[in-house]
C-alpha cells in the first residue's frame, strides 16, 4: 500500500461562529454553515465548550464533518445565556436593546446591564484549528492577556504537507484595537514562522487590513472584502495573511452564515518561483 500523494493546494476558511447562536441567543445550523465552506482546514473563533462535559462548538463541527480537531484553546471563562424570547428575523437586538448572550468572567460591565433574569451555562470561549489533512508539529503560541481585554489570546500552529513542500498554518483570534492590541501584534510578529517560509495566518483579527499587515512585513492579504457585521458588513475584521511563497488561486468573503461575522475562504498552494508565481487578489 502506497502513501497518498499530498494535494497540490488546499482550501482554508476562517469563521467566527459566535458560539453557534445569534445575537438573541438562538442557535443556528453551525455545522451546516461550516460544511458549506468546503474547507480542508478550518479556523474557528468563539467556540463554546460547556462545563457540563458536552462537546464544544468546534468539536461538534469536527465530529459531524470528518475533521480532526487539531487543537482548541480556551481563551476565557464565561456564561452563555439562554435565548431572549423574540419572533423577529433580525440577527440581534438594536443597540438600545442590547442584553448580551455571552458574558466573560473578566469583562467589565455594570450588573444592571446584564441579563440576570435568564438561565445560563458556564464554560470556556476559545479558538480552534480543524483539518481534513494530516497535520504535524502542532504547537500553541500564548500571547497572554491585555489589561483591558477579558480574554487571553493564543495562536494554534500546525504544518501541512503539499506536493511542492510544507505549509505552516496559524489560526488565531486577536484582541480588539481598543484593548491595545498593537502590543500583542508586535509580540506575535516575532514568533510567527519566518517570512521566507511558506505560512498562512488566519483569524478574526479585530482590526482592518492595512494596519494588520503593517505588523507583519513581507506578509500580504490573501482575501479582501467586508466581513462584519455579517447582516450589513462595512468592515473587514476576518483575514487570511500569507507569505510571498504562498499562491492564492481563489479568495472570497462568504455570505451571511448565522454569526455576526462572515467567513473568509481561500484556496492556497505553493507559488511558482518563476515570474507570475504569486496570485495576489
Amino acid at each position: 500500500m502506497t502513501d497518498q500523494l499530498p494535494p497540490a493546494s488546499l482550501t482554508l476558511a476562517t469563521f467566527n461562529v459566535h458560539m453557534g447562536v445569534d445575537g438573541w441567543g438562538r442557535p443556528f445550523d453551525v455545522v451546516g454553515e461550516c460544511e458549506a465552506l468546503g474547507a480542508d482546514i478550518l479556523v474557528i473563533q468563539e467556540s463554546w465548550e460547556p462545563d457540563d462535559g458536552s462537546v464544544s462548538t468546534a468539536g461538534l463541527v469536527a465530529s459531524r464533518l470528518g475533521y480532526q480537531l487539531v487543537g482548541e484553546v480556551g481563551l476565557a471563562r464565561g456564561r452563555l445565556y439562554s435565548p431572549i424570547p423574540t419572533t423577529t428575523r433580525r440577527w440581534g437586538p438594536l443597540a438600545s436593546q442590547v442584553r448580551k448572550t455571552l458574558r466573560l468572567d473578566l469583562e467589565r460591565y455594570r450588573a444592571a446591564a446584564g441579563p440576570s433574569d435568564r438561565p445560563f451555562a458556564r464554560g470556556h470561549w476559545g479558538v480552534a484549528l480543524l483539518s481534513r489533512l494530516p497535520v504535524r508539529d502542532v504547537e500553541v503560541i500564548q500571547l497572554g492577556r491585555l489589561k483591558r481585554d477579558p480574554a487571553y489570546r493564543a495562536v494554534i500552529l500546525g504544518t501541512v504537507r503539499l506536493q511542492a513542500g510544507d505549509l505552516t498554518v496559524c489560526g488565531t483570534h486577536m484582541s480588539h484595537i481598543t484593548h491595545g492590541s498593537h502590543a500583542q501584534y508586535r509580540r506575535l510578529s516575532k514568533q510567527l514562522p519566518p517570512v521566507d517560509s511558506a505560512a498562512v495566518l488566519a483569524g478574526d483579527m479585530n482590526l482592518w487590513g492595512p494596519p494588520t499587515t503593517s505588523y507583519f512585513r513581507g506578509w500580504r492579504r490573501a482575501v479582501r472584502g467586508r466581513s462584519w457585521p455579517a447582516h450589513r458588513p462595512h468592515s473587514q475584521l476576518d483575514h487570511v495573511l500569507v507569505t510571498q511563497s504562498v499562491s492564492v488561486s481563489d479568495a472570497r468573503i462568504g455570505g451571511f452564515a448565522g454569526s455576526d461575522h462572515r467567513p473568509a475562504v481561500v484556496t492556497l498552494g505553493l507559488a511558482d518561483p518563476g515570474p507570475g508565481g504569486n496570485v495576489n487578489p
